[in-house]
C-alpha cells in the first residue's frame, strides 16, 4: 500500500514538472530590442498605413537607444514585422521589458510610442488603443500614461 502511494506520488510530480517544461519551451523569449520592435510596429501599423516617415522614425529609434548599425535595425525590424504579424498578443514582448526595464524606463519606452504615433501628424483612435494596452501590460499608473502624452504633445507644439 504504501508503495503504490509512493510510486503515485512519483507520477505526479513527474507529471507537474513535465508541465512546467513544456510551458518554458513554449514562451519565446525576445530580446530587448526585439520586444520594443514589435512594440514600436504595433503602434505603427494601427492605422493601416505604414508611412515611410514612422519607419524612419522607429529605425532612428532603434539605432539611438540600443546603439545599433543600420544593418542590425533592419534585421530587427524585418523580425519584429514577422513576430507582429504572427504574435497573438502584447504579453510575451511586455513580459520581456517588465523583466528588464525599470518603472523609468518603461514610461519612456511609452513615450517613444506616443512619438511614433503623432509622427505623421495624427493620432488614431486604434493608435491611442494599442498604446494604453501595452502602458497597461507595463504597470503604468494612469497618471503616467496621461503625462506620457502630455509631454509628447507638449514637445510637438513647440
Amino acid at each position: 500500500m504504501i508503495i503504490v502511494k509512493v510510486t503515485m506520488l512519483i507520477k505526479i510530480q513527474q507529471f507537474l514538472a513535465s508541465l512546467t517544461q513544456v510551458d518554458s519551451e513554449q514562451e519565446p523569449v525576445h530580446s530587448l530590442e526585439t520586444a520594443c520592435a514589435v512594440l514600436l510596429f504595433e503602434v505603427m501599423k494601427a492605422d493601416g498605413l505604414l508611412a515611410e516617415e514612422e519607419q524612419q522614425h522607429m529605425a532612428t529609434v532603434l539605432m539611438s537607444e540600443f546603439e545599433l548599425s543600420p544593418i542590425e535595425v533592419d534585421d530587427i525590424i524585418e523580425q519584429a514585422n514577422y513576430l507582429s504579424e504572427h504574435a497573438t498578443d502584447f504579453f510575451q514582448f511586455t513580459s520581456t521589458l517588465n523583466a528588464h526595464y525599470s518603472m523609468e524606463q518603461r514610461v519612456k519606452m511609452v513615450k517613444l510610442l506616443w512619438q511614433l504615433a503623432y509622427v505623421d501628424g495624427e493620432l488614431s483612435s486604434i493608435e491611442e488603443h494599442i498604446i494604453r494596452k501595452i502602458a497597461d501590460l507595463l504597470h503604468l499608473r494612469q497618471s503616467e500614461y496621461i503625462q506620457t502624452k502630455l509631454s509628447v504633445v507638449k514637445s510637438l507644439s513647440k
